[in-house]
Parts: structure tokens; sequence; C-alpha cells
């Protein structure tokens, strides 16, 4: 089984996995835009900074998402389903 596995083969759940990392980091650099202003003692930002914040979430959602379905993939593929 092992050598039939290519080390850089793409599973079913990578991309949902790499669509889940980038949202994440944009929600992370959401939130230290958000927070900034707060520590530093300036206004502020608007509200809708704090929803963007709210991406870290989703983006961890979404990449656990793709980290189920890499699982369900690898599962079918072991035990002889395509």
């Amino acid at each position: 089984m092992r050598d039939k596995t290519q080390p850089n083969s793409a599973v079913a759940g990578d991309g949902l996995i790499r669509a889940g990392a980038l949202v994440f980091f944009v929600g992370a650099a959401a939130t230290l835009v958000t927070v900034a202003p707060l520590l530093l003692d300036t206004t502020p930002f608007p509200t809708y900074m704090f929803g963007l914040s709210m991406l870290m979430g989703v983006g961890f959602l979404i990449a656990g998402a793709g980290v189920f379905r890499s699982i369900a993939s690898g599962r079918r593929q072991a035990r002889g389903d395509s």
C-alpha cells in the first residue's frame, strides 16, 4: 500500500484545509487590527471590524471540515471502495 501512495498526492479535503487556513489568517489579521487601537488608546475601529474577527472561527470550521473529509476519503480508500 505504501509504495502506491505518492508523497505529494492531493487528498479530498486538501482544498478545504487550505481555504480554511487562508480565512483563519485573514480573521487573525482582522483581530490584531481591531485590538491594536484598544491597546494603543486610540479611537476604536467600526463594529464591522469585530465581525471580521469572527472569520477566525469560520476558517477553523472550514479547515476542520476538510480534515474530516480527508479522513473519510482515507477510510474509503482503506476499505477498497472508490
